[in-house]
């Protein structure tokens, strides 16, 4: 597993770190055991950045981290964790430094640390970014000695853009992946000049750049590809990157026939469509780290492989961008 530089921080990630959103329960079931599993898989696959959040699961995907940092001792002091605020209490417009100060200290207990690596904003409404006054109460959290570092998960560039004018910001959270390539252009030579991390979600659309799903495939009834297939519940591009799904499907099978054409998916080559949108990310210099879920150890040790892929020919990256252009962008929903 390589590493890279987290922003403005000492830090080396992974740069295949795993995002912990499934140990709630918006992606169908996980047992306790098998949260236990994928994190013990994680760690011996070289990955040592975990991204959670309060919200996920009503502090569930931290309390079961917490537990894991507890069996795995030996390695619990070397893990890099991020979490958010902004979503479980205070949305939309109940926010104050009080508030982030007992959401933080709650995240600190279920951890079980004494004070949190990195503390996002969790996609609140931009005026508290774009104004400076969450960062404010952040600043004060990381003179109280409660967060190492903080940054922002937002759900678009312009929310990104706002947010690097403010001093002390670590690092920003925003969906990248080969069906949401706008970032490149605009958000992430700005973070590169400002030294601030790049944290990639929903890196394979939500499965959909796994190459697994047909037009038919179905998710249970708890599951976000199903109750916010068409964003009734959030923001669209946090589910299969805001395409329509059926269309999404499509899209996977041209890029499947044009990595097949490269020689990535044919002859000696071993990789999965899921480690090539990991590797296609990765290839981007900007990213400190991207992070996939899981739900099983072999998803785990997959994504983590992406690592070691050699970088995509700068002909395929330049068809993989005309393609974006013409065949997806028009296709894209949700705030962007």
């Amino acid at each position: 597993m390589h590493t890279r530089p987290f922003g403005p921080t000492s830090v080396l990630t992974s740069e295949v770190g795993l995002g912990c959103w499934q140990f709630s329960t918006d992606w169908g079931d996980i047992s306790d055991d098998g949260a236990m599993k994928v994190l013990h898989a994680a760690i011996d696959a070289g990955i040592n950045f975990l991204d959670t959040a309060d919200v996920y699961g009503a502090g569930r995907s931290e309390s079961l981290i917490g537990r894991f940092r507890k069996e795995r001792s030996d390695v619990a002091d070397s893990l890099v964790i991020a979490t958010k605020l902004g979503r479980l209490h205070g949305y939309l417009d109940g926010y104050s430094l009080d508030l982030f100060r007992r959401c933080t200290q709650d995240s600190i207990k279920r951890l079980g640390v004494e004070a949190l690596d990195l503390t996002q904003t969790h996609c609140i409404p931009p005026h508290y970014t774009e104004s400076g006054e969450a960062f404010d109460w952040l600043r004060t959290l990381q003179k109280e000695g409660l967060i190492k570092a903080f940054g922002a998960s937002v759900e678009s560039v312009d929310e990104g853009m706002a947010c690097l004018k403010h001093e002390g910001v670590a690092s920003l959270q925003v969906i990248f992946n080969v069906f949401r390539q706008k970032p490149i252009t605009t958000l992430f030579a700005e973070a590169k000049r400002k030294n601030v991390a790049i944290i990639a979600r929903v890196p394979l659309a939500s499965g959909l750049l796994s190459g697994r799903f047909t037009k038919t495939t179905t998710f249970s009834e708890n599951d976000h590809r199903n109750y916010n297939k068409d964003g009734q519940a959030f923001n669209p591009g946090e589910t299969f990157a805001g395409l329509p799904f059926e269309k999404g499907v499509g899209l996977v099978d041209e890029l499947r026939a044009m990595l097949t054409e490269a020689g990535l998916l044919s002859g000696s080559a071993k990789a999965t469509m899921a480690q090539l949108a990991l590797r296609w990310i990765l290839d981007c210099d900007a990213v400190s780290v991207v992070i996939p879920g899981a739900k099983n150890a072999q998803q785990v040790k997959g994504n983590a492989g992406a690592s070691e892929l050699p970088s995509f020919s700068l002909d395929l990256h330049d068809k993989l961008s005309q393609w974006y252009e013409k065949k997806v962008k028009p296709l894209i929903r949700g705030v962007y």
